[in-house]
């Protein structure tokens, strides 16, 4: 390795081994090209940093500073151990993922405030215990995080909490939706076919273009102000074992 990571610093197309990120300060730095692999960032601070194009095998952040950090094009997926990216307690609030592979990620009890995922594959992927949302006072929160496009294949997105978010255009097809909170949020264009929703509140949810065969809207803990279009409701009432007929 030619240069040492550091705050501000800019490394490309370096195999990054045997460095030590704990608790280093690298706001600011970027990288491009790099494949990092088995690394461990217990604690670094990446507020700020930007990522292009690399590799980050099997990585592990925990209670790490990913605020405001950019990653585009990266790959986290190792295909051989079906292992991704672990992000643990992490301050993630208003970091971008761009067009990465996120396939069998784990995030777990991160802060995740004003998060932008765009044409990601999560495929596989695990959220437990997140926090989305910002407190506003006096007993005020209000969530925000955007995952455009992104690709939940079996996900497990069982209790997420993400009202009035926007998530157009995702695919969620088999995915564990068990009790998630989608109420008012944008979920047009989406892809809920075969995914589990029972228990998942939907009220007020912009669903209008979406896949929802298979849809059980008496599953639901709530459906009041569901938007979908005329041509939707065929495939809702279906669901329910009632025969449509058109004439």
């Amino acid at each position: 390795m030619a240069v040492i990571p550091a705050a501000g610093a800019t490394i490309q197309g370096e195999i990054i081994a045997d460095f030590d990120w704990a608790e280093e300060d690298l706001s600011e730095a970027v990288f491009a090209d790099c494949v990092i692999a088995d690394a461990r960032f217990g604690a670094v601070i990446l507020e700020g940093a930007r990522f292009h194009r690399c590799r980050i095998l099997r990585g592990r952040f925990a209670r790490a500073d990913l605020r405001e950090t950019l990653f585009e094009d990266c790959s986290f997926a190792d295909p051989g151990s079906h292992a991704g990216l672990t992000l643990a307690y992490c301050r993630v609030e208003q970091a971008v993922f761009r067009r990465c592979d996120l396939s069998f990620a784990k995030v777990d009890g991160c802060e995740m405030h004003g998060v932008t995922l765009e044409d990601c594959n999560l495929r596989g992927a695990h959220f437990q215990r997140n926090d989305f949302t910002r407190n506003l006072g006096r007993r005020r929160s209000a969530a925000a995080a955007m995952f455009r496009r992104c690709n939940f294949h079996l996900a497990d997105l069982s209790e997420i909490a993400l009202p009035g978010c926007d998530l157009p255009g995702s695919r969620f097809r088999e995915a564990d939706l068990t009790a998630a909170n989608f109420e008012e949020a944008d979920l047009h264009d989406a892809d809920l076919f075969g995914a589990l929703t029972a228990e998942a509140k939907l009220a007020g949810a912009d669903l209008r273009g979406a896949e929802i065969s298979g849809l059980d809207i008496t599953a639901l803990a709530s459906r009041d102000g569901l938007k979908v279009t005329p041509d939707q409701q065929y495939a809702l009432l279906t669901a329910l074992g009632i025969d449509v007929r058109v004439d």
